[in-house]
């Protein structure tokens, strides 16, 4: 512990400044500054070092972060990417998307602002990538195994890169032009630039890991030809069926789901043409959903410089302290205002949309809003508050239902759960032999560090499925949900 005193010290949160709201909006860079090293060495010396750090129950991944905010305190950042690296592949992602849920179960948090955890992390490999810290790892030896795994986000990503270390031979398959999931298509640049995913890639191409773009697996190739051409395969695909709002005028020209929208506007960016590109250049945009996917939605929208923004919420405003029924160190539910609220736009609450309207040509022009009132449990429409919001163009946010499963289920013969994800065991495997699930196909929508955490914990599975036995880390069970008290 380098400053056993340094909690006392230094009792205010310091994190790197926001850039100007009217600058930023002018490009779609990330929206904080550089950040200061003396700041941040400040922050990691508030590190308690505590008897039980419940910052690592708090991480899925189980990251040593009394150890790297020890030798961050030190400025021994090469030491403190060998730390970070031990536990998690990908801290340049989880740096600037996870929500941080190792904060809320920081120590110093009962009684002071929590460490800044989340900066701490993206600043040591920020620092090693610039340092040329961060070179490939090749095995040693090849085990003379394939493995494919379908799905190119966090979860394959992560799966593929430890069972690749382990001397497999793998192969990443993806539907889309490019690899990266979510991380390429569904996370807007201001939010994580690409250049961080393909210093990423690079990495794992040279450590001999094959991607395959442009390959859907289930039509290109069907799933019973792929897991006869190689000795495992990971189901990494995601939960990508987003969650309906089937209500009348849901079909009028103007109404989209988000991830179709940030998807284009996401190929724009990376130089493509997109035809008929839907766009919030001049249009009063209405985003219904108040989670990370809506604030996307936000921001790119005042970056295609929308004429106004709406964002409706059919729950209660959350508290902005921590709830008495979510006591630390549980994750709890608080009011956050994002780098895209902080831009404008108007957040309404307790808003249940009941019917999109049309113009005199068939497009949106309106939502009519009801105020949302809880009976029985259920959150339902309050009869005669009903009102209109202008919309010409609506986003649906409202998360994900599961992964697709036609091709998956009649051609592989796999299994759903009653949520309708991939069904599996203990150790990730289907009832198919040799196919495995990680990340949100098997678990359901949550945070990229889950999806971290089960793509290494899978890796692990696969390899001793494959070899008998394993030394790579297993940090989850496909039943851990967090804390429990």
């Amino acid at each position: 512990m380098a400053d056993p005193k340094g909690f006392l010290k230094v009792t205010e949160r310091e994190l790197p400044a926001r850039r100007p709201v009217p600058v930023r909006l002018m490009d779609w860079k990330e929206v904080y500054e550089q950040g200061d090293s003396g700041q941040l060495r400040r922050q990691a010396g508030r590190c308690m070092d505590c008897g039980v750090p419940f910052c690592h129950q708090g991480c899925p991944l189980g990251n040593l972060i009394p150890e790297w905010n020890d030798l961050t305190f030190r400025g021994e950042g090469h030491a403190a990417i060998e730390r970070l690296h031990a536990t998690n592949n990908f801290p340049e992602f989880t740096g600037r998307l996870c929500p941080a849920p190792c904060e809320s179960a920081c120590v110093l948090g009962i009684n002071q602002p929590a460490v800044t955890i989340k900066q701490v992390e993206v600043s040591i490999i920020d620092q090693a990538f610039a340092n040329g810290w961060v070179q490939p790892q090749p095995p040693g030896r090849l085990t003379g195994k394939t493995v494919a795994v379908v799905g190119s986000g966090p979860a394959g990503l992560a799966a593929a890169q430890q069972l690749t270390r382990a001397g497999h031979t793998v192969a990443v398959f993806e539907r889309d032009d490019r690899i990266g999931g979510l991380l390429r298509y569904g996370i807007p640049d201001f939010k994580m630039e690409k250049r961080h995913l393909e210093s990423r890639l690079a990495q794992m191409t040279a450590e001999g890991t094959r991607f395959r773009a442009g390959v859907d697996i289930g039509v290109d190739i069907t799933w019973d030809e792929l897991r006869a051409r190689y000795d495992a395969v990971v189901v990494a695909t995601g939960a990508l069926l987003p969650r309906d709002l089937p209500i009348p005028g849901r079909d009028l020209p103007g109404v989209h789901f988000a991830m179709e929208y940030l998807t284009q506007s996401n190929h724009v960016g990376a130089g493509d043409r997109v035809e008929n590109q839907i766009t919030a250049e001049g249009k009063h945009v209405v985003v219904i959903g108040g989670g990370d996917t809506g604030a996307d939605c936000i921001g790119t929208a005042h970056r295609q410089q929308a004429a106004s923004v709406t964002n409706l919420a059919i729950g209660i405003q959350p508290s902005t302290g921590r709830p008495e029924h979510q006591p630390w160190p549980m994750d709890p539910t608080v009011f956050e205002v994002s780098s895209a609220h902080e831009e404008g736009g108007n957040r309404q609450f307790l808003a249940s949309t009941v019917e999109f309207l049309a113009n005199e040509v068939g497009e949106v022009r309106a939502l009519r809003v009801a105020e949302t009132e809880y009976i029985d449990g259920r959150r339902i429409p309050k009869a005669g508050t009903e009102r209109e919001i202008a919309a010409d163009l609506v986003l649906i946010a409202m998360g994900f239902t599961g992964p697709e499963q036609h091709e998956l289920g009649s051609q592989l013969d796999v299994t759903f759960d009653a949520r309708g994800n991939v069904d599996r065991g203990r150790d990730y495997e289907t009832a198919q032999p040799g196919v495995f699930v990680a990340g949100d196909a098997g678990r359901g929508q949550s945070l990229i560090v889950w999806a971290i955490a089960e793509g290494r914990a899978a890796a692990a599975a696969v390899d001793r499925y494959l070899e008998g036995e394993t030394e790579l880390p297993s940090p989850v069970r496909p039943t851990d949900r967090g804390f429990t008290l």
